[in-house]
């Protein structure tokens, strides 16, 4: 009976800054259980400008991530604010690495299909060295902002950041 009150648990696939703990602590208050996953026909790039990486369908590629699970409905809408308009949340098939299953789940995937400033590929741990403290000041700043009545958008929260930062 019970089951019926509860509000929606989701699983999304992550494959940028939500991969490292420390930038899920800052945005939902916890580190939710996780699963390696990989998203086939898909590829990771990097965004001129940006330190966060994109993905968009290309075939016979894939990204390895992580399957982030149970996110309920509040912490998706916190994702869906932080990942702005930059992209789109969609439904995606991975597949676990530890059991080959495969699960329908939420992915955010780039808007822009013909950015010029994607390039290359994204790096995790070189992000985790070089980006990482800065991104979870950033992340902090943006979560002070959400609670405001009057939120900035994100991406108006990355660049102001990344400007004053010089």
């Amino acid at each position: 009976m019970a089951m019926n009150c509860q509000s929606g648990v989701h699983n999304v696939f992550v494959y940028g800054s939500l991969m490292a703990e420390d930038v899920c602590r800052v945005l939902l208050n916890r580190v939710p259980q996780s699963s390696s996953a990989v998203l086939n026909g898909y590829r990771r790039y990097s965004i001129k400008g940006r330190v966060y990486p994109a993905i968009l369908p290309v075939e016979n590629n894939k990204v390895t991530g992580k399957l982030l699970l149970g996110i309920t409905d509040p912490e998706l809408h916190i994702l869906d604010e932080f990942e702005d308009v930059e992209y789109e949340r969609s439904t995606v098939e991975v597949s676990l690495m530890d059991s080959s299953d495969n699960l329908r789940v939420h992915a955010y995937i780039w808007c822009d299909k013909n950015d010029p400033n994607l390039y290359g590929d994204w790096d995790f741990e070189v992000w985790k060295q070089m980006h990482m403290k800065d991104f979870i000041k950033m992340t902090t700043g943006f979560m002070e902002e959400l609670e405001l009545p009057e939120s900035k958008p994100r991406v108006a929260t990355y660049e102001s950041f990344y400007q004053q930062d010089g």
